[in-house]
């Protein structure tokens, strides 16, 4: 009964190419913003900076879209349930894991995040919404959990000090608390736009007194218009509108469980774009591991691909 129950939520082969499609660009524009947001450090930006780029421009450029659809329920999310998911993937989840990086090494913050996201997700997809993987999408996670150790490289032995085991709690944390917005968007059916501009307006309110207080804007103006321009796109409307809008959309089609698989994508390619804009490029060990990331993906998602799993006719579990 549970195997019918897994190959009825199965998606199509038309579905699956649309939310492989869909997770492939929320995790390249992912990447983008790690890679921008590294060479904005060197412009002078902090951390409550970024989040004030991200949801401020997301914020403002949701809210029409929410004014049309209703302010006062937000979009018919409702307030309990905006404030949920913005709990989880609004300003908090982005402080969480920028005080992870100021305890424990940066290739801690490649590898933890998006393991705990990817493997809690499973766990929870299983716990809240029945979608129990299949041995190919666990051995898929297993593969992908070894790319991502070869990405981060020599450096994930490494620590600072006594609080790296904090910073990396936080790093897990954050990654657990995406996966819980993962997993309640698909229990609740929210649509993608109600999502996102119900986390983007919500963050942006909530973020914006205590930006005022204690930081202000003047970094922010401070940089050059071009680079100023280029943070506004990458950071608010690619990374904060378009790359939530698909992967929002990607846990419409495919699951949460098999949607929680993209984000392990970002380090690979944070690396590769950082290389025009750094000129650092990755080592052997990185170049292994992100093929190999992109290895279980393939493992975890060809199981739907498989005929005779498309027809019901043979059990991959």
């Amino acid at each position: 009964m549970r195997d019918d129950a897994r190959l009825a939520s199965a998606p199509t082969r038309a579905a699956l190419r649309k939310g492989v499609l869909l997770g492939l660009m929320a995790a390249l524009i992912w990447g983008g913003y790690l890679a921008y947001s590294r060479l904005g450090v060197t412009q002078g930006l902090r951390p409550d900076d970024f989040a004030m780029l991200r949801f401020g421009v997301a914020g403002l450029v949701m809210l029409p879209y929410l004014a049309r659809h209703g302010v006062l329920s937000l979009a018919g999310v409702g307030w309990w349930r905006s404030l949920a998911l913005t709990a989880c993937a609004g300003p908090v989840f982005m402080l969480i894991v920028a005080g992870g990086y100021t305890l424990a090494p940066l290739p801690h913050g490649a590898v933890i995040p998006p393991s705990s996201m990817t493997v809690s997700s499973m766990i929870l997809a299983a716990l809240v919404l029945g979608d129990h993987p299949s041995r190919a999408r666990m051995a898929g996670v297993g593969v992908i959990l070894i790319g991502l150790v070869c990405v981060a490289g020599g450096g994930l032995l490494s620590g600072k000090g006594e609080a790296t085991w904090l910073g990396d709690l936080m790093f897990a944390s954050a990654g657990f608390l995406w996966a819980v917005f993962t997993v309640l968007q698909k229990r609740w059916g929210i649509a993608p736009m109600q999502a996102t501009a119900a986390v983007s307006v919500l963050s942006l309110v909530l973020l914006l007194p205590p930006y005022l207080l204690w930081s202000g804007f003047e970094r922010i103006v401070a940089l050059p218009p071009a680079a100023l321009a280029t943070q506004v796109v990458v950071q608010g409307l690619l990374a904060g509108v378009v790359a939530v809008v698909a992967y929002a959309a990607a846990v419409v089609v495919l699951g949460a469980s098999r949607a929680a698989l993209f984000p392990a994508l970002v380090p690979g390619t944070a690396i590769l774009i950082g290389i025009p804009l750094t000129g650092e490029w990755p080592t052997p060990l990185q170049w292994v591991g992100i093929a190999v990331v992109m290895a279980g993906l393939l493992t975890a998602l060809g199981v739907q691909l498989h005929p005779r799993a498309a027809k019901g006719g043979s059990d991959t579990r």
